[in-house]
């Protein structure tokens, strides 16, 4: 049992926060891979980059597509957490991340994971899922997203998968916009994928290279003569014609087109049907063309510090690269790593938990929970304590006793 004591401060304190102080930008770093029904490899670390145990990222993004939805494999993940996800959390758990928000949809999954410290400031975390295969009666195509605010900001993670083949471009567009349609979130500040401050973009999207024939694309690449292929490339020549990408951002492709290839090899498809190589696998982001405004009940305020601290967010791509040591799968995995700046940062707490000292017996176990006086209760609060070897968020049963404060993503390190 555990005793809990509940103070409310003014709004200025910030009573026994552990966190080290917020960083004026977040680093994020999203992972797209179509795993074509395989299991999962042994490791998947390098996906994350060099430095994924430096404590350099802040939040880990994961989108999966074609993961195997048999009948019984999904009974089965119904019960137990699926393979990709276990693999996923175990490997960033080494790390000290967790997971906050996840959002399966038959074989596309969506994971979201944060830096511990950081779980008080993500709020009002949301999913949603859309079905577009069978005139959207069937999961296989779709999206599925995460959205939450950031330090203030409203967020989307959207990954999809798109309709194949070459003739289909114009299907896969008008899947993309249905999703976007569909999509609807609760709360004023964001409704819609759109709305968001930042939405980033990802997954199987399926665009093709067009009018070049498979021996052009594939000497393209051998002599490394990538720019060639850029300009045929569909979804690039679509952002310069369809209103539903405008304001949509991508990288440089830098890297060889990471479809198709013989599985358990680095060779493109060789069968019957020699499938052309392309850039299926793709991130792309977008910013709202006014962010969020600075939280304040003065308005005249709200307009003059949003511009005095310098207006929208901003979004930096570090990298955009493939990862073709990865075997498993006909697709190539590819990541990309980007810097958010905020223009300002809603980083106190709404709840902080305080102890005195190490728990060593039963009579140690006192806890002092405080609640900032603009946070509105519910009867629905809850305080949860976790282990620190805790991997997810999601998934835990609340006891009936309870004392009731939803947020209270800021756990105890005991």
């Amino acid at each position: 049992q555990t005793r809990l004591q509940s103070t409310v401060p003014e709004d200025h304190d910030n009573v026994g926060c552990a966190c080290p102080p917020v960083l004026s930008s977040n680093r994020v770093h999203i992972v797209t891979w179509n795993v074509g029904s395989a299991v999962p490899p042994d490791d998947v670390t390098s996906l994350f980059g060099p430095h994924a145990g430096d404590g350099s990222t802040d939040m880990f993004i994961i989108g999966l597509q074609e993961m195997n939805s048999m009948i019984n494999k999904r009974l089965k993940d119904a019960l137990f957490h699926d393979q990709w996800s276990e693999l996923c959390m175990d490997t960033l758990s080494r790390f000290g991340y967790v997971l906050v928000a996840s959002q399966r949809m038959q074989g596309v999954l969506l994971l979201v994971f944060s830096k511990f410290c950081h779980l008080p400031f993500l709020r009002g975390v949301q999913t949603e899922k859309t079905r577009t295969g069978l005139g959207g009666y069937w999961g296989n195509k779709g999206g599925v997203s995460a959205r939450m605010t950031m330090f203030g900001h409203p967020v989307c993670f959207l990954n999809c998968h798109l309709p194949a083949h070459m003739r289909n471009l114009e299907q896969r567009m008008e899947d993309f916009e249905s999703i976007l349609q569909q999509q609807q979130f609760d709360g004023a500040t964001a409704s819609g994928v759109l709305d968001h401050d930042v939405v980033f973009w990802f997954g199987d999207l399926n665009f093709r290279i067009e009018n070049y024939d498979i021996h052009v694309v594939k000497s393209a690449i051998d002599s490394n003569k990538l720019p060639l292929l850029w300009e045929r490339d569909q979804l690039n020549i679509a952002k310069n014609s369809e209103s539903i990408l405008d304001g949509f951002l991508e990288g440089p492709l830098k890297f060889p087109p990471t479809y198709k290839f013989d599985v358990g090899t680095h060779t493109y498809d060789t069968s019957s049907k020699k499938r052309k190589p392309a850039w299926t696998d793709r991130i792309l982001w977008r910013l709202r063309c006014t962010g969020s405004p600075v939280p304040t009940h003065n308005a005249a305020l709200q307009r003059g510090l949003t511009s005095w601290l310098g207006g929208a967010t901003k979004v930096v791509q570090h990298s955009y690269r493939s990862h073709m040591g990865y075997t498993c799968s006909d697709h190539k995995p590819v990541s990309a790593v980007f810097s958010l700046h905020f223009p300002f940062k809603v980083d106190l707490p709404l709840v902080t938990l305080e102890y005195e000292k190490e728990w060593t017996k039963v009579s140690d176990a006192t806890v002092r929970f405080t609640v900032r006086s603009n946070f509105q209760r519910s009867s629905w609060d809850w305080v949860a304590i976790y282990k620190v070897t805790v991997t997810s968020t999601l998934n835990h049963t609340v006891p009936s006793e309870s004392i009731h404060t939803p947020l209270l993503f800021q756990k105890m390190l005991l």
